[in-house]
């Protein structure tokens, strides 16, 4: 198992602290596997924009973290990534209960990846669809 997985169990088993805006916003890791994630976040008031519906900058945040995350499970020990774009389409208004954000790879190249994520309500219905291309980077 790489290290990167080892990471994302660890986050999801209480191991590790989770990252900073998975504190910050209250989302949690709920599934992983190579090259794809989900997160989980519970929805109320603290995250509503001004017509008291969740704000576009959280479904944008919940994407990003699992794509990212999915991204991270595929990199080598010695690698790390870049956003390198993120584009979200809204398709419906959200107003309470929770909201699951499930990403997976569609291409990985040696250097990019390309991956996409769906939001879904606690109805079952699509909300929102988001995708992300990631660049690959050698730690320093």
């Amino acid at each position: 198992m790489s290290e990167n997985i080892q990471y994302v169990r660890d986050i999801v088993e209480g191991k590790l602290e989770r990252p900073n805006i998975a504190k910050l916003l209250d989302f949690k890791i709920i599934d992983y596997c190579e090259g794809c994630t989900t997160v989980e976040i519970e929805i109320d008031e603290r995250l509503f924009n001004p017509m008291n519906t969740v704000h576009g900058g959280v479904f944008c945040d919940i994407a990003d973290a699992a794509m990212g995350l999915s991204f991270l499970t595929t990199l080598k020990n010695n690698e790390t990534f870049t956003s390198i774009d993120l584009r979200i389409t809204f398709l419906r208004s959200v107003r309470e209960g929770k909201l699951t954000a499930s990403s997976k790879i569609v291409k990985r190249g040696k250097r990019l990846g390309y991956m996409e994520c769906e939001i879904w309500n606690e109805k079952k219905k699509l909300v929102a669809k988001a995708s992300s291309t990631c660049m690959v980077l050698q730690k320093e």
